[in-house]
């Protein structure tokens, strides 16, 4: 028998914006291939119906929605929800904890949730004091009207458990080879710095700058990423840029051939993320070999345990960490193996793609 699921939460299929939409972009064609029939809700303008990879039996449905900071993942949120209401699938898959509050609309009609909760959203620095508590006050929606909820991190698995009593199902991030191989290397293989973050502060990006600056001059340094809204940190890596021949800011990059290519060859990678459970960037770097030093946190040791090089958030500890790797043969080397034996071992898109499906099929289950 034919199930039909939508996914809902995300910016749309094919998108390259976050982790839930590289997530989606891995469980949408997985679905279909066994036999779902899968519809992606997702907005106007941020979807590349023309992607080549694109699979053709995913349906993209795109609602209505505020395109602002604070308002987008409610907005887009509610018409995505009141349009899944209407035709009734069989089950939902909810990305995000800010959807929480429409989640009584589906219950009403009946159609089974899974939730993936994301990260601790309303401990996010970027966030003002009102959003953080409307992403509080959509987790404690989720934690009540969730049928199913997915956590991509033993330790955000324990707060769930921790501050509302919710268990649920651990299924983290995957990766898969990376597609940068035989691609020409844009900067000479082992001898660049490489960090690949948004522009908000708790992705350590201020202080990853301030460790730039006390490097010598000759190292060269490539960063990926934006703020996406502008700001202090795009000004920051724009002077740094003019300043520094040696630096390199690329912005954002949605080609994974030429990302994949960039850690693949990466002399050093600098992962500062600090909330948000299993980071996807930091997974696929750790598919494409990519030796890492990363902000010492729960989550990242959770991921890396001991393929990595741990630090405080400070320049003064950043910096000589990244220089003793781009400078160490041996070191870098012994990183590159380990970090790839543990993402094949732990991260692969095909175990995650197949937890989620059996997730959905308990929902559906359950229901009847």
């Amino acid at each position: 028998m034919t199930r039909s699921v939508a996914i809902l939460g995300t910016r749309g299929y094919p998108s390259y914006y976050g982790g839930f939409e590289t997530a989606v972009r891995f469980i949408a064609p997985h679905l279909a291939e066994k036999g779902w029939d899968v519809t992606v809700y997702g907005r106007n303008g941020a979807v590349k119906s023309d992607d080549a990879t694109r699979d053709q039996r995913v349906i993209s449905r795109l609602t209505r929605g505020v395109e602002s900071k604070s308002l987008s993942t409610l907005s887009y949120g509610f018409t995505s929800v009141a349009d899944t209401a209407r035709r009734r699938p069989d089950v939902a898959l909810v990305m995000n904890v800010a959807n929480g509050f429409w989640l009584p609309l589906l219950r009403a009609r009946g159609i089974p949730s899974v939730v993936n909760v994301d990260g601790i959203e309303w401990e996010r620095a970027k966030w003002g004091r009102a959003a953080k508590a409307v992403f509080h006050g959509g987790a404690r929606f989720t934690a009540k009207f969730g049928d199913h909820l997915v956590y991509d991190a033993k330790a955000i698995a324990a707060r769930w458990k921790t501050e509302f009593n919710r268990d649920g199902h651990y299924i983290p991030y995957g990766g898969i080879d990376s597609l940068g191989a035989g691609r020409e290397a844009e900067f000479p293989p082992g001898s660049y710095v490489l960090m690949v973050a948004r522009f908000v502060p708790e992705n350590t990006v201020l202080e990853f700058f301030k460790a730039v600056e006390r490097l010598p001059e000759s190292v060269p340094v490539v960063v990926v990423g934006t703020a996406g809204y502008g700001g202090a940190l795009d000004e920051r890596a724009r002077e740094l840029a003019e300043r520094r021949e040696s630096f390199h800011w690329l912005g954002h990059i949605s080609d994974d051939a030429r990302l994949h290519s960039l850690w693949e060859n990466a002399g050093v990678y600098f992962h500062g993320h600090s909330v948000g459970g299993t980071n996807p960037a930091l997974v696929q770097a750790m598919w494409c070999s990519a030796p890492t030093v990363a902000r010492d946190t729960t989550f990242n040791r959770e991921v890396l345990a001991d393929s990595g090089v741990f630090v405080p958030p400070e320049p003064g500890a950043i910096a000589p960490a990244l220089l003793a790797v781009l400078e160490g043969g041996q070191t870098r080397q012994s990183l590159r193996e380990s970090t790839r034996a543990r993402a094949e071992r732990d991260f692969s898109w095909t175990d995650v793609c197949e937890r989620y499906e059996s997730v959905l099929e308990q929902a559906i289950g359950r229901r009847r």
